[in-house]
């Protein structure tokens, strides 16, 4: 049986990752795995998933997948460079911005720190990044946030941040849907977004601003019994091997046509318009409220464009009337204000807002002032949680 190797540390890491990318080292886990764990000839890494639905696996990719996705990003963002790691490399999106750092051959700054993700931690990382090559980043919405709100508070290390930002050749953000109003915000001020979509089960981002990379397919398509939303399925070389020790589960997840193409269904309903991509969230987390479907995604889109709001998830929480009701939990983009917010007020205007762009059954019951979302891995909102917290706090 052959055994993954758990590096004790980022440098460890590195080294690992190279190794058996470059065939002469064993895979690379970055955790134990399940004893009894077979892994699939030619498997270079293991990744836990973050376990949306609860059920966490361990997903093989092996080292030509990986190759194959760092080529692909390089093609698109217009040539290898040297990478920035801000991620945790325990997570698909870090480690895969160390795999890229290998392939490019361009070197890779890493932040060794234990201190949290700030604006001045991430400027300085970048003025030790070389100049004079192209380097690329990337983060998660809430990071990019963090440095967009901080450069407009006005001070030095803010407008160091955005600086910094400026400075790199593209700055990719995934891991979680990233607010319109963000996005836009950072285009405004020059930084070069590049939104990506994937998951660990197609070695990290493999749809760039909507548009496949280089070998990667993507359709809309319903399951066996033809009901329920069309949801997302991807084919391509990234794709991983399979998930480790659990066959049926890779069965259920990868599909293998006639035609010898292999595909993997996401549990992610899109749209897909003269070839890009639009993904408006999970399947299970759409909302039945008084009979309508409600995306929470588009609701989350229009609640952020709302002033003084940070950061969004909407949850459906039980109502005896409704059958579900539209929740938003909500952050606020200055936290000093939240013990002055009038919640009547706030309520009104984000109700009349979204009922304005989506209509009235999409308009939230409730919006719910918090201090922090909480998280299941970089990035993500553990929607499970914010909805618990919903319903804690129900009149």
């Amino acid at each position: 049986m052959t055994r993954a190797v758990v590096p004790a540390d980022l440098d460890a890491l590195v080294a690992a990752v190279g190794a058996a990318l470059d065939g002469c080292g064993p895979p690379v886990a970055t955790a134990p795995l399940r004893p009894g764990r077979e892994l699939p000839a030619g498997t270079a890494l293991v990744l836990g998933t973050s376990g949306s639905t609860g059920a966490s696996r361990e997903v093989a990719l092996g080292a030509e997948a990986l190759r194959a996705s760092g080529a692909a990003t390089h093609a698109r963002l217009g040539g290898p460079g040297h990478w920035i790691l801000t991620l945790p490399p325990t997570h698909v999106a870090g480690v895969q911005v160390v795999a890229r750092a290998h392939a490019a051959g361009l070197g890779l700054t890493a932040d060794r720190s234990a201190e949290q993700f700030t604006p001045e931690s991430f400027a300085a990382l970048v003025a030790r990044s070389p100049a004079g090559v192209r380097r690329y980043v990337s983060l998660v919405p809430t990071q990019l946030h963090r440095l967009v709100a901080a450069s407009g508070a006005g001070d030095a290390a803010g407008r160091r941040a955005l600086d910094a930002l400026r400075e790199l050749d593209a700055v990719l953000v995934g891991g979680a849907a990233a607010p319109p109003a963000l996005l836009r915000r950072a285009r405004e001020e020059d930084v070069r977004v590049v939104v990506t979509y994937g998951m660990t089960e197609t070695c990290g981002g493999c749809v760039y601003d909507g548009v496949p990379l280089d070998g990667v397919r993507v359709r809309l398509a319903r399951g066996t019994t033809g009901e329920g939303p069309a949801t997302v399925e991807i084919a391509g070389p990234v794709l991983a091997s399979g998930y480790a020790g659990d066959p049926d589960a890779t069965a259920r997840a990868f599909r293998t046509q006639a035609d010898g193409t292999r595909w993997f269904r996401t549990s992610d309903v899109a749209t897909l318009v003269d070839g890009v991509l639009s993904v408006q969230g999970r399947a299970d987390d759409v909302i039945v409220t008084g009979g309508v479907n409600v995306a929470p995604a588009a609701v989350e889109g229009a609640v952020a464009e709302l002033d003084p709001i940070g950061e969004v998830c909407v949850v459906g929480v039980p109502d005896p009337e409704w059958g579900r009701a539209v929740v938003a939990v909500v952050t606020l983009a200055d936290p000093g204000c939240r013990e002055g917010t009038d919640a009547e007020g706030l309520t009104a205007r984000v109700r009349a807002h979204v009922a304005d762009r989506l209509g009235r059954a999409a308009a939230p019951r409730r919006v719910l002032v918090v201090a922090d979302l909480p998280r299941r891995g970089p990035g993500k909102v553990d929607r499970a949680a914010v909805a618990r917290v919903a319903v804690e706090h129900q009149d």
